[in-house]
C-alpha cells in the first residue's frame, strides 16, 4: 500500500461523521428504542382514587412515545424549526417536543373498565444532540450548512442548553451483573470476597458474598443491615437439602469440605425457618406476619434484582438467585484455595462505558417518574373538585422539561454524580475533538488510587497512553485512541438467550432448554 492509499484511507476513517460517532449512535439508539423501553417499564400511573368506598378506581395507561425535530415557540404563539446557530445566538435550548399516548381509565374491581380520555399529548421538551438523527441539520450538504451559518467542519455530538454548548462525558464504570472475586483486609485478617453490581432498570445493588475468618460464608445486600448467613439465605430462596446446596456450589472435594463446615454451623434447616430468621433480621420487634411479608419483599426486590424477568414465575427467579449465590460462594472458595487469581478491577474486560444515550436514559427515567407523580397529584386534585378528567389538563409539560434540561446545564446528574456535562472546549478544533473523545473515571480525585491511574495493558489500542491531564486528574481522565471503535449493547437480548439455549446452555431465565439433536 503506497502513501497516497494510506492517506485516502486515513482521510475517510477520520471523516466528520466518525469523530463523534459513538455519541451519535448511542443517542440515536436512545431516541429510537431507549425512551420507549423506559415508558414500557413504567406502563401505568396508579392513583389513590378509588380508595374510598363507592368510588371508582382511576389509573393512566402510557403508550407510544415520539420525538419530533427541534422547534422554537415565538412570542405570537407560532412554532418554527430551530437551527443550532440560532439557539446559540438567542441563548435558548436546542430541544424538540416529546409526545406520548396517554389514556385515563376508570373502573376495575366490580365495574367494567372504560376509557375516560385517550389522546397523544405533549409531555415536555427533549434536548437534542447536534448532528443526531433528530437534528434539523442532519443530512445537510457543505453548502447548505454554510447558508444557515453552521460550520461544515463542526463534528457535533454535543447539546445546546440556554445557548451554551454542553458535551456529556463518557463515564467509565465496573461491569454490572458480573461476579468479581478479590481478597480484602478486614479487621487485620485477609478474607475472600465475591461481589456483583446487580443492575436492573436504573436500580443498582451491590451484593457481597464473603468468607469470614472462621471460614463461614456471609452475604450482604441493600436494605439489610450487616451480613446474613449464606446457608440461611440460600434456604430462604428454595434450596433446602444439604446435598443440593453442596452440589450447586461445587463437587470439588476441597470445596465440599469447606461447605460441610458451613452446613454444620447453619442455624435453620428448612425454607420456612430460613424466611422466619430473615424476617427477624429485617423487621425486628414487629409481628410475625409482617416479618414474613417483609422478608419475602426484601429477597424479591433488593437481592440480585438483575435476575428478575417479566413473566417468569417468582419461584423460578428465587431458585436462579440461589444458583447465582452458589456461584459467588464457589468463587470465594477457589480464591481461598489458590485455584484462581483475584479479578483485576482495572482490566478493561471488567469495565463498561456509559455514553450519551446511556446517561440520557438514566436522566429520562427519573424525569418520567417525576412527571408520573405530578400527573397522579393533578388527577387526584381534579377528581376531588369533581372536574372532568382529561389528559391535556393533568399533564404539565414543564415538569419533564425542567428535569431534562437542568442536569445538562449544570452537570449534576442523577445518582449524585457531578461534572457529567461540561462546556465544550472551543480553544481550537483539536480541543473540541479531544473533549468529545474524553472519558472519566468515577473514582475520587483526592485519593491516591495508584493502580487505577496506571496505564493498564488492556488499554492498548483503546485508550491514548499519553493524553491525560497532570495533577489530581492524572490517569482518571483519559482519552480514546484515534482508531477506537466503541461497540453498543446487544440489539436483542432474547435472541441471544435462545442462541445460547440452542447450544445446550441450561438454566437461562425466561428461556426453555432446547433438546439437542442426537448424533448420527
Amino acid at each position: 500500500m503506497n502513501t497516497d492509499d494510506r492517506r485516502a484511507i486515513s482521510r475517510e476513517y477520520f471523516s466528520r461523521e466518525r469523530l463523534a460517532e459513538h455519541h451519535f449512535r448511542s443517542f440515536n439508539a436512545f431516541l429510537g428504542r431507549g425512551m420507549q423501553e423506559v415508558v414500557d417499564e413504567k406502563a401505568t400511573i396508579e392513583t389513590d382514587i378509588g380508595d374510598k368506598e363507592g368510588e371508582e378506581p382511576v389509573y393512566v395507561e402510557l403508550g407510544d412515545i415520539r420525538v419530533v425535530t427541534p422547534r422554537v415557540r415565538e412570542a405570537d404563539g407560532s412554532e418554527e424549526l430551530l437551527y443550532p446557530q440560532e439557539a446559540r445566538l438567542r441563548n435558548i435550548t436546542y430541544a424538540a417536543p416529546v409526545f406520548m399516548e396517554m389514556a385515563i381509565i376508570k373502573g376495575g374491581f366490580e365495574e367494567e373498565e372504560r376509557v375516560v380520555d385517550q389522546t397523544e399529548t405533549k409531555i415536555g421538551r427533549m434536548p437534542v444532540m447536534v448532528g443526531s438523527d433528530k437534528c434539523n441539520i442532519s443530512g445537510f450538504s457543505h453548502e447548505e450548512l454554510i447558508d444557515i451559518g453552521e460550520d461544515p467542519a463542526d463534528p457535533g455530538g454535543y447539546f445546546i442548553v440556554n445557548g451554551s454548548e454542553r458535551v456529556l462525558m463518557t463515564s467509565e464504570d465496573l461491569a454490572p451483573n458480573k461476579i468479581l472475586a478479590e481478597t480484602d483486609t478486614k479487621y487485620g485478617d485477609q478474607i475472600e470476597v465475591a461481589k456483583t453490581f446487580s443492575q436492573r432498570r436504573g436500580y443498582r445493588a451491590l451484593v457481597l458474598c464473603e468468607r469470614n475468618r472462621e471460614g463461614l460464608l456471609e452475604v450482604s445486600f441493600p436494605s439489610v443491615s450487616g451480613s446474613i448467613n449464606f446457608v440461611t439465605l440460600v434456604r430462604a430462596l428454595g434450596l433446602e437439602s444439604d446435598e443440593e446446596i453442596v452440589h450447586r456450589v461445587s463437587d470439588d472435594p476441597e470445596i465440599v469440605k469447606f461447605m460441610l463446615e458451613n452446613l454444620e454451623a447453619a442455624e435453620v434447616q428448612t425454607t420456612e425457618g430460613a424466611i422466619e430468621a430473615l424476617g427477624k433480621r429485617v423487621a425486628a420487634g414487629q409481628g410475625k406476619n409482617y416479618q414474613l411479608k417483609r422478608a419475602n419483599y426484601v429477597i424479591d426486590r433488593y437481592l440480585l434484582p438483575h435476575l428478575h424477568e417479566d413473566g417468569v414465575d417468582e419461584e423460578e427467579v428465587r431458585i436462579n438467585k440461589a444458583y447465582y449465590l452458589c456461584r459467588m460462594a464457589e468463587a470465594c472458595f477457589e480464591l481461598a484455595l489458590g485455584r484462581r487469581d483475584a479479578d483485576d478491577k482495572d482490566h478493561y474486560a471488567n469495565k463498561r462505558l456509559k455514553v450519551s444515550g446511556d446517561l440520557m436514559k438514566d436522566l429520562f427515567r427519573t424525569a418520567l417518574n417525576k412527571l408520573a407523580r405530578d400527573v397522579k397529584y393533578q388527577l387526584e386534585r381534579a377528581n376531588m373538585r369533581n372536574r372532568q378528567l382529561s389528559v391535556s389538563t393533568v399533564v404539565r409539560s414543564d415538569v419533564l422539561t425542567e428535569r431534562l434540561e437542568h442536569p445538562i446545564a449544570t452537570g449534576n446528574w442523577v445518582g449524585g454524580r457531578s461534572g457529567v456535562s461540561q462546556l465544550v472546549d472551543r480553544t481550537d478544533y483539536m480541543g473540541v475533538l479531544s473533549h468529545l473523545r474524553r472519558l472519566r473515571s468515577p473514582l475520587s480525585r483526592s485519593q491516591p488510587h495508584f493502580e487505577a491511574r496506571d496505564l493498564h495493558a488492556t488499554q492498548w489500542g483503546r485508550i491514548c497512553p499519553s493524553e491525560t491531564p497532570e495533577g489530581p486528574n492524572c490517569g482518571l481522565v483519559k482519552n480514546f485512541a484515534q482508531a477506537m471503535e466503541l461497540s453498543q449493547h446487544v440489539e436483542d437480548e432474547q435472541t441471544l438467550k435462545q442462541e445460547l439455549a440452542a447450544m445446550g446452555v441450561e438454566g437461562i431465565p425466561g428461556v426453555e432448554s432446547i433438546e439437542q439433536p442426537a448424533d448420527d
